[in-house]
This record gives structure tokens, sequence and C-alpha cells, in this order.
């Protein structure tokens, strides 16, 4: 393993529009706002990952630079990425508190990728994997799509081979929820999974009443996620115990209240996403407790490699987001599965391309020594 420490780092700013309005009950979004964020050792290696300002654009270029020249460099540099991956932070009082900007997720992607590189071993591996594919669905983000976009996206998806379908539902009239499940099973059968994504739409009572409203138009739900607000531990234990479809919960919540929610026994699955290490502790807990775990949305699929290493997982979530012009190669699915990078690392690398334009004249803005 190398012992070289952490010495530059590089940011890159890319916007570009999305190709549809992506969004649920709550929020939408036309554009994409990403940082690159490339860190250095001292023998050339690269790190790389990528924070994502969802629903507000980005600050200039010099404002950028100064939030990670202040919050976040003086944290990494001369730092070794194993001890940055593998530490546990007692934090307390006013440092319990987020970035100015989003960098918590890419700072873990790209010391992760630096780690494992300084291994020699691809980042799933590392991980613990023992297979090399995990199975995927389908996930539209499709509450604001015309029934046409909405049908051509997910006839897509059944042309490329996907294991399970999710919908976007909390629509205020539960009808159209209802269209919305008719036009799915119309264009890609019955014979696959469906799951629903009310994200917090609904009170506890409301849920109830839509899933049997689902039932009596014949549709049978896989997995309900995010039904009713986070913390209702108590509602979502109720909806659990009656068994009216599998609960999965935990998206919105840190690792803290993750923790809480499987204590509380309140969801037959838990939903994590992106940071390595909080995803690793996640699943920990959640193989200690005995429930399932799912990887939501993670940015270029990243998670395969947690997905991977972590016992039981069976779904990954892919959100047709036009984000693979970013990296040489993005990871590759085929016949409902996402395989594994065998290159060192995550295996995801900024492409030329779009560190020179991004699609919108994305900048270099950072580079220290």
């Amino acid at each position: 393993m190398s012992s070289a420490r952490i010495v530059e780092y590089r940011l890159t700013r890319l916007a570009f529009a999305r190709d549809r309005t992506i969004g649920d009950s709550q929020v939408r979004a036309t554009t994409a706002q990403i940082i690159a964020v490339e860190l250095f050792d001292t023998v050339g290696n690269v790190g790389l990952g990528f924070a994502q300002a969802l629903f507000t654009s980005l600050p200039d270029a010099d404002e950028i630079e100064r939030v990670f020249a202040t919050e976040a460099w003086p944290g990494l540099e001369g730092r070794y990425p194993a001890a940055l991956a593998l530490a546990v932070h007692r934090v307390r009082g006013g440092n319990v508190r987020r970035m100015g900007l989003p960098f918590e997720e890419s700072l873990q992607h790209a010391i992760w990728d630096l780690f494992a590189k300084q291994s020699g071993l691809p980042l799933w591996r590392m991980l613990g994997a023992e297979r090399s594919k995990v199975g995927v669905y389908a996930s539209g983000l499709d509450y604001h799509l015309s029934d046409h976009d909405f049908t051509e996206l997910f006839g897509k998806a059944r042309e490329r081979g996907f294991l399970g379908y999710k919908i976007k539902v909390g629509h205020p009239d539960l009808e159209r929820d209802v269209h919305r499940l008719d036009l799915l099973r119309d264009v890609v059968g019955s014979d696959r999974p469906v799951m629903i994504d009310a994200n917090e739409a609904w009170t506890a009572q409301e849920t109830i009443q839509a899933v049997r409203r689902f039932e009596r138009a014949g549709h049978r739900i896989y997995w309900l996620e995010d039904p009713i607000p986070r913390e209702d531990f108590d509602g979502l234990k109720m909806l659990r115990q009656l068994g009216i479809s599998r609960i999965n919960a935990g998206e919105y919540l840190d690792l803290t209240g993750k923790r809480k929610l499987v204590e509380a026994r309140a969801c037959d699955m838990l939903n994590v996403h992106g940071q390595v290490s909080d995803v690793m502790r996640a699943g920990w807990l959640a193989n200690e407790a005995n429930v399932e775990v799912t990887l939501g949305n993670t940015f270029l699929e990243l998670g395969v490699n947690m997905a991977l290493a972590l016992p039981g997982v069976r779904w990954l979530e892919y959100s047709f987001q036009n984000f693979d012009h970013l990296v040489d190669e993005p990871y590759t699915m085929a016949d409902g599965y996402i395989h594994g990078r065998d290159a060192p690392g995550h295996g995801l690398v900024l492409s030329a391309a779009a560190r020179a334009n991004g699609g919108a004249l994305p900048q270099v803005i950072g580079a220290v020594a």
C-alpha cells in the first residue's frame, strides 16, 4: 500500500441542461450544477468525486474556490487517504454543520478512490465484495413528465432489460397516480416488480388509502418508498406491520437517523446513497438488524461499489440522467445487472471533453501545489 499523501486538488465547474425535467411530488430541476473534485497524491494518483447542487445555481468560480480552500482543503492537505477514509471523528457543537457548498459526498468518493488506487484494488473489491454484479431497477424521476415522455422513458427501460421499475407518486389527485401505474403496465407489462416513491407526500392514513386504491386497479406494489415524513417512525412502523407493501425508507436521514430508523424496526428496506463511509456503516447496522439495504441514486452509479460489497443488496437505482459524457467510461449494464470495474479505484475518470466544455463552458478554477 502506498504511503503517498494528498498534496494538490483541482476543481472543474460543470453546468448544462438536463435532457428532461427531473423531480418528484416536492421538487423539480432542469439544469445540472456540478463540481468535479480531483485530489492528487505525491505519486500521481488522482481521486475523483462530484459535488452536485440539485436545486440552486452554483456561485461563481472564485466563491467555489474560496469555500473549498477554507472549508475542505485544510482537512485534506498532507493527509493519507487511508487515514481519512477510515477515521472516526468526534464532532461537537458548531462543528456539526454542512459545508458552504455540498462537497461532503464528493470528498468521500475522491478519498476512497485514492485509497483504493494506492491499494491497487477496485473499490468494490477493497470493500470486501465477493460478486461483480448487482440488479438494477429503472427509476424515472418522472413526476413532471408528460404521459408521452413517461411512456417513452419506460419503454426504453423495458428494451434495455431492467429488472424492475420505480415511478413517482404523491400527486394531489390520486387518480393521476393510478393513471401513471396503468400507463406503466401498458408499456412494460406486469412480469417485473413495480416500486413507487411518494417523497413524503402522504400521511400514514393517506398511504393506506392510496395502496388500497392501487390494488383495486390491479397494481401490486413491490415496495413503497418514503411515503410519509422521514422521522415519523411510529407511522412507518405501523405501515410495515400492516404489510401493505415493503417499506423502503431512510433516504433523507443522516447516519444517526438511519440508526434510529433501524432500531425502531420501522422499515423493511434501508435506503442508502453515496457517501462511502456512511453507507458501509449503515450497511453494518442494517445487517445486524437483518434489514435489507437498497442503493438509491448515486452520481454516475458509483454506488455499485458499495452495493456489491454489502451483503444481501439486490437493487441499485438507475435514473437516466445525462451525466455519462462527464467520464471516459461509465459503468456498464447488461441484462438488468450493473457490473463493477476492474481498474483500481472506483474506475471513473473525468473526460477531457467535460473538462474543456462540460456541455456549458465549465472552468478549471483551482489548483494548489
